[in-house]
């Protein structure tokens, strides 16, 4: 039997992100995805300008209810980019779909290269500190973990920053964490992985471009993963390979980055990988 995820993430129209991402990649790994889309943008908010938004927070909570009342089973929730007044709605959905056998996995979409992204100040951090609480496994960058944590944030670093970084993540969350966006090297990156006690490392060559939606795109992957019965560890790995196919197809097209990367052509590679 297939199992379940359901993602609450926004949904653009045009640029691969969030729902546009999420869902063909979660069914590639032969997961059953399904969605609650907590916004609707023209386009994402990365490079483009006059995009239209429509705001989808009051709609939560009965399609979350009418959900509830089906008594289907959900085998994963996974959040990612989030409005500040949408927390708590969605928390609260967690806290009613869940039950115990239920992986929460959060991306507390937030921030990058050390600074927040526009829309978002230190009120936001502060909720969303809580609301990781909420996760079985959680998923931020480097910035994200900072802020979180008020560990100052560094361009460098050693395994000792880090491991502090995702230790002190352990004391404000029980959950599984990696974190993403390490790198010792500068021809590799990839995340550090706390699953237990320990700290472990994925790294996959490093391409020197960035893309908006990778990001959205890591994160499915793991969760797919997850629901494929493979480790967070191997999960992570996978995921970090498949940015790295994505980006290298990418290339090809020589498309303009704020349209995300060109993952479809890939996505069969998902399924090798899991198989494996």
């Amino acid at each position: 039997m297939l199992k379940r995820c359901l993602a609450m993430h926004d949904f653009s129209c045009v640029g691969r992100c969030s729902l546009t991402v999420a869902i063909p990649i979660i069914s590639a790994m032969g997961v059953e995805a399904s969605a609650i889309p907590t916004s609707v943008l023209s386009t994402h908010t990365g490079g483009f300008s006059n995009y239209t938004y429509r705001d989808l927070t009051n709609d939560i909570e009965p399609i979350v209810k009418h959900i509830k009342s089906l008594n289907t089973n959900i085998d994963s929730i996974y959040t990612g980019y989030l409005g500040k007044a949408q927390i708590g709605v969605v928390s609260e959905s967690i806290d009613l779909l869940k039950d115990n056998k239920t992986v929460v996995l959060i991306d507390p979409v937030m921030a990058d290269n050390g600074e927040l992204y526009p829309g978002f100040d230190l009120e936001y951090v502060q909720l969303m500190k809580k609301y990781i609480t909420k996760g079985n496994v959680i998923i931020p960058n480097i910035t994200e973990a900072c802020l979180l944590t008020g560990i100052k944030y560094k361009e460098t670093y050693d395994k000792v920053y880090i491991e502090s970084l995702i230790n002190s993540l352990s004391e404000l969350t029980n959950s599984k964490i990696v974190l993403t966006g390490v790198s010792f090297e500068d021809n590799l990156i990839g995340a550090a992985v706390k699953e237990s006690n320990d700290i472990k490392y994925c790294f996959t060559n490093k391409i020197p471009e960035m893309y908006h939606g990778t990001g959205d795109v890591f994160a499915s992957v793991v969760i797919g993963g997850l629901m494929n019965d493979k480790s967070l560890l191997e999960s992570t790995s996978i995921a970090c390979d498949f940015v790295r196919n994505s980006i290298i197809e990418t290339r090809k097209y020589n498309l303009e980055k704020r349209y995300g990367v060109t993952f479809e052509p890939v996505l069969y590679t998902l399924r090798e990988e899991l198989n494996k």
